[in-house]
């Protein structure tokens, strides 16, 4: 059993603070036992809250920002396109779709192993050193001349934000409960739609700019969103603190709470040195495949909207200028269903109904969207199918993510397995970027058909891996004669997973 002591606490044995949070800590009762310092049950809710409102204040602002850059630049393609990438660098047929197809061939091998390097050296460092480096990327894009430039670009790129996102949620669960994080997560991944929605404003502004300096005004976009993600790295560096032990606005008895809520509510070992051998062992529980068959079938619809909404909004009929400022309603209130959704689901501490829901939005639109013969005779029917598409592909990124973080407490394990995970959502961009081809446009039937498949292939797959998760628990309950849920056993116990008898999924 390792050590529950906090440094904090480690450092002042000989005062009171140590002590008095014990004596909190001690009498707390779960269904079946008495758990003294290690009961995952809340301590000090008044306590707790004002932790947390320091977390949610001082690190998920920035976050979100170092998120919504990140989104910028690796969606800001599309936006191009729309005011003739291809055309002005000479793209031949089916160029383009090569360009957005092979950022994710890096972004999924490099992001295991830079996501392990983060572990090593610190998330609060490794986040904004990848920060700089595909802000610098992009500003090079704008330099570029031909297609090998842009396609070289892309590839690094890729590499360049492979472990962004899996290390975030890694950095968040050493702050946060597992009932905590999916609703921090959808705050920080709501950046990515606001992204979405700005970079449809950015563009909208930035194709009306005439100007002597460049040849062709889509440059400018790769310029200023470039620049700005730079200059915000350096700031990064300067202001994520490495750990809550070594967050400089917390006090000595803070510092203890939070080490003692993550060690019982979400790490079996809090900071554990990363074992490549131990972490490789998630690959022998089988709950595992389902999560990533999950990843897959969310991927082509997730990338499919990310990269050709403003391709299939063209389809409405407007220019170039109002096609980009059309994206951002969706994509804004794709982020308000993110949110609802992942705060109904923390309430609630249940995830998979609400990932369903979500691939049950992203059918219903792909399939009304694929059914509209005349799109000037229901347009307002059409471009409400653009809403469900962006309700539907955020939020079950969000709560996929945050559930089998929930059900690993182990964190080299955690690392791993979201280091696969997202990655492998984001490969299928492949698929994505392969169905949408230019012959098919401007209705893209074909694309939207197999885009809505993959999301009714999530919604059974989901319910499936729920149901048989509800089913184990109501399992081991009956084997152990007790009620016990995921948040009455302590994750100090549940190192090795399912194989202990106490262990309880995580809904």
């Amino acid at each position: 059993m390792a050590d529950v002591k906090s440094p904090a606490m480690r450092d002042s044995e000989s005062g009171d603070k140590g002590s008095d949070l014990a004596h909190r800590l001690a009498g707390v009762e779960s269904n079946r036992e008495v758990y003294s310092e290690e009961t995952a049950q809340v301590i000090d809710p008044v306590a707790e809250r004002a932790l947390c409102r320091k977390f949610d204040f001082r690190l998920l602002p920035v976050l979100a920002v170092m998120y919504l850059f990140n989104a910028l630049d690796k969606g800001n393609l599309g936006n191009a396109e729309t005011s003739g990438l291809s055309k002005d660098l000479g793209f031949a047929d089916g160029q383009y779709n090569l360009i957005v197809g092979i950022f994710f061939v890096p972004y999924v091998i490099f992001a295991p192993p830079i996501a392990m390097l983060a572990k090593k050296f610190g998330p609060a460092r490794a986040l904004p050193v990848m920060m700089f480096s595909f802000g610098s990327l992009t500003l090079l894009t704008a330099a570029s001349r031909n297609f090998s430039g842009v396609f070289a670009l892309r590839w690094f790129l890729g590499m360049a934000e492979s472990a962004f996102f899996p290390v975030v949620i890694y950095y968040l669960t050493t702050f946060y409960r597992r009932g905590e994080l999916a609703r921090r997560l959808a705050i920080f991944y709501a950046a990515s739609n606001i992204a979405n929605a700005f970079s449809g404003l950015l563009a909208f502004g930035v194709f009306q700019i005439n100007s002597h300096l460049i040849d062709h005004s889509w440059r400018w976009l790769f310029i200023i969103e470039g620049s700005c993600t730079v200059l915000f790295s350096f700031f990064a560096f300067w202001y994520l603190p490495g750990s809550a032990a070594e967050a400089k606005f917390l006090t000595a008895e803070e510092k203890d709470l939070a080490y003692h809520r993550i060690h019982v509510d979400s790490s079996s070992t809090v900071n554990e040195e990363f074992s490549l051998k131990d972490s490789l062992q998630i690959f022998r529980m089988p709950a595992t495949y389902g999560f990533l068959l999950i990843e897959i079938c969310l991927g082509v619809p997730l990338q499919g909207v990310s990269l050709f909404l403003p391709q299939i909004v063209q389809r409405l009929g407007y220019d170039k200028v109002k096609t980009n400022l059309y994206t951002v309603a969706p994509n804004v209130t794709g982020a308000v269903v993110l949110l609802v959704l992942a705060f109904s689901s923390d309430f609630l501490r249940i995830r998979f109904p609400f990932i369903c829901l979500g691939f049950a939005f992203t059918f219903i639109g792909m399939i009304i969207y694929a059914t509209i013969q005349d799109v000037q005779a229901q347009i307002q029917v059409a471009y409400y199918a653009t809403f469900m598409m962006c309700w539907g592909t955020s939020a079950p990124s969000v709560l996929l993510s945050t559930w089998y973080n929930n059900n690993v407490a182990d964190e080299g394990k955690r690392l791993v397995l979201t280091s696969v995970g997202v990655p492998l959502a984001n490969l299928m961009g492949l698929v994505a970027s392969n169905l949408f081809q230019t012959r098919d446009a401007p209705k893209y039937l074909p694309a939207l058909i197999a885009t809505a498949s993959f999301g009714a292939c999530g919604f059974v797959v989901a319910g499936l891996l729920g149901a048989y998760m509800t089913f184990d628990n109501k399992r081991r309950n009956r084997q152990q004669g007790v009620n016990l849920t995921a948040q009455d056993v302590p994750t100090s116990k549940l190192k090795d997973g399912p194989q202990v008898q106490d262990f309880r999924w995580f809904l």
